[in-house]
């Protein structure tokens, strides 16, 4: 976490700040080289600016790294906070800050490629090589070509395996592409070169001049095979226009009622944000762009500031469709409603097929994200439902969860796991010998375990016990929550803290507060997480139980050995760690281990031997 107190230039900012105008306007960041590092619109300026600066401030990441480079900043004043949203967007096209959101795509041009070969392929590749194959493009949609390509190739069966024809045929027999009608099984020599270039032209006009053209010729040619009485290579083409035809409708996802819109996904983890946009035109999808914007922030922002980047040089459709809220809606649709001189309208849907398309622009987005973090989709989704139902300031990358086991006053542990981006992060789970209470007590021993742990956050040697964790999670329920909420109040610390509620067959239920219960059953990702994350605390901390109890009953089985006292029973158990090491252990090995005789290793043999 980047301080901001390191920035010395705060005491003049704040006392320049106290003198700002309240009325609304834009600001622009400097740093000590006079670049503009930042850009941002207020409805009230001094209000806004004065958030950046005050002491003990609250920052998200991105923001607290910004305020740390702040050297100065200048203001324009303006007549009204729509005024201010037109000029802040003017103001970033031109400057282009290094920390308001600028839009970089994950792709460059895309190109159809069709080979050079006897028997040509159809691929779809970013950039032309240097051959003498030929090239449909530059097309700006990677997406668009690849879509097209794979039509292109299922409706007229071209090939798409490694193989090299004519060198291929007949080496093995047609798979299964070619029994699914994928494909016309050129694998079995039995297509003429001259014959499936012939096709692969067709499927190139069919990409070129669409299907309405395509079904048109084809229509034609059939009944000209069907006069001069080639009734095979009339069914032949009757099954490529149905297979058109077919295709078509399969890609006709919304109802052709619908106005051409986009939908628009975001997707928060960690370190980085995605935004997917999913654009529908004439009742099908025609194209989706995945950006990467940065660090997370308030997403509510986020949603607002890209929508003015990413609609700034595009055709903006008449309805926009977002997953969730976003600040200042009605300026927006105001402004991208003057950029392109018909009225604009974003909505965030609540039910039917307009919700069902926004949570795939979400799911797509999660896709993306998950790509580049190394993190499953679903894992993402999952946290981010978390982070809403506990109403989080960011989406958690460290979970810890903790529990206490015993048998009676027996024995008694704790166990910590760790969740890193929803995975286990098995390395930094923790045990914890319960030292300072006599008698069963899961409040107090949970006290302890978490002051225990709190306590090495400064510690330099122990990355794991380094770092805060996000969120925090008790096997437990209020009673557990409020006991431990002392702790953080003892040592200073805000943490986000709750309890994990399991029902009478030992079940994830709910999530617990100090004041009551949160229901989680309705949000399937997250409610999947928090019950992966308590049935491995539970398995951690009752497998380190059983193993204090085992090691406790060898011990006192062990000490009615002649000879053998605590501390060379101390001396096994340290050099056999499992039940199963010790009874595979030679005569010699304990003779070694323990530091006793022969005979006396013999004796401790034959007990090992005895127990269950």
């Amino acid at each position: 976490m980047v301080d901001v107190n390191t920035n010395k230039r705060l005491p003049h900012l704040r006392e320049k700040t106290a003198l700002l105008t309240e009325s609304p306007g834009c600001y622009l960041m400097k740093n000590a080289g006079g670049k503009i590092i930042y850009i941002g619109k207020a409805k009230n300026l001094k209000k806004r600016v004065s958030s950046y600066f005050r002491e003990h401030a609250d920052h998200l990441p991105k923001v607290a790294k910004m305020v740390s480079q702040v050297n100065d900043y200048d203001f324009i004043v303006t007549n009204s906070e729509f005024e201010a949203l037109v000029l802040e967007c003017s103001l970033i096209k031109q400057y282009k800050p290094k920390y308001n959101i600028l839009l970089k795509d994950d792709k460059g041009y895309s190109y159809i490629k069709i080979t050079n070969e006897e028997y040509p392929k159809l691929t779809a590749v970013l950039q032309k090589d240097n051959d003498d194959c030929e090239y449909i493009g530059p097309y700006t949609s990677s997406f668009a070509v690849k879509q097209a390509v794979e039509e292109a190739n299922k409706v007229f069966g071209l090939y798409t395996c490694s193989k090299k024809f004519p060198r291929d045929f007949k080496k093995a027999r047609p798979c299964l592409n070619h029994h699914i009608k994928r494909c016309m099984g050129v694998c079995t020599g039995e297509l003429s070169s001259n014959e499936y270039k012939s096709i692969v032209s067709e499927a190139v006009n069919y990409i070129k001049n669409g299907s309405v053209k395509s079904v048109e010729r084809l229509k034609k040619a059939m009944e000209d095979a069907s006069a001069n009485l080639d009734y095979e290579l009339a069914a032949k083409l009757r099954d490529r226009i149905f297979a058109i035809q077919k295709a078509a409708e399969n890609q006709r996802v919304v109802g052709l009622s619908i106005d051409d819109c986009d939908f628009l996904g975001l997707a928060a983890n960690g370190a980085e944000c995605c935004v997917s946009v999913m654009m529908y035109r004439s009742g099908r999808l025609y194209d989706k762009q995945s950006f990467f914007i940065g660090e997370p922030e308030d997403e509510k922002k986020l949603r607002s500031d890209f929508l003015l980047r990413f609609y700034a040089e595009r055709t903006i459709p008449k309805n926009i469709y977002l997953d969730s809220d976003c600040e200042d809606m009605e300026l927006i649709e105001e402004y991208l409603s003057g950029l392109c001189g018909k009225k604009v309208h974003i909505y965030v849907p609540q039910r039917g097929e307009m919700l069902r398309l926004s949570t795939l622009a979400k799911a797509n987005s999660s896709e993306k994200l998950s790509q580049k973090i190394g993190v499953k989709g679903r894992d993402i989704i999952a946290l981010e439902q978390l982070r809403d139902l506990l109403k989080l300031s960011k989406t958690p990358e460290f979970i810890e969860c903790y529990d206490i086991s015993n048998l009676a006053s027996d024995n008694m542990v704790g166990g910590m796991v760790v969740f890193k981006n929803g995975r286990p992060l098995k390395k930094r789970y923790k045990k914890f010998a319960i030292k300072t209470v006599s008698e069963q007590n899961d409040y107090a021993c949970m006290q302890e375990v978490l002051r225990r742990r709190l306590s090495h956050l400064d510690d330099p040697d122990d990355e794991g016990f380094r770092t805060i964790p996000d969120l925090i999670f008790l096997d437990g329920g209020k009673g557990h929550v409020s006991s431990v909420e002392e702790v953080l109040k003892e040592l200073k610390l805000d943490i986000p803290l709750f309890g994990l509620v399991k029902d009478s067959k030992h079940r994830t239920r709910a999530i617990a507060t100090s004041g009551g219960e949160i229901s989680v059953t309705r949000f399937k990702e997250a409610f999947n997480l928090i019950t992966q994350i308590q049935d491995e605390v539970h398995r951690y901390s009752v497998a380190y139980q059983s193993s204090k109890h085992m090691k406790k009953t060898f011990a006192s089985e062990l000490t009615t050995v002649k000879g053998v006292g605590p501390a060379k029973v101390k001396k096994l158990i340290l050099s056999f760690k499992t039940k199963s090491e010790l009874k595979s252990a030679s005569v010699d090995d304990i003779k070694a281990a323990a530091g006793v005789s022969e005979e006396t290793a013999a004796n401790i043999k034959a007990v090992i031997d005895q127990m269950n």
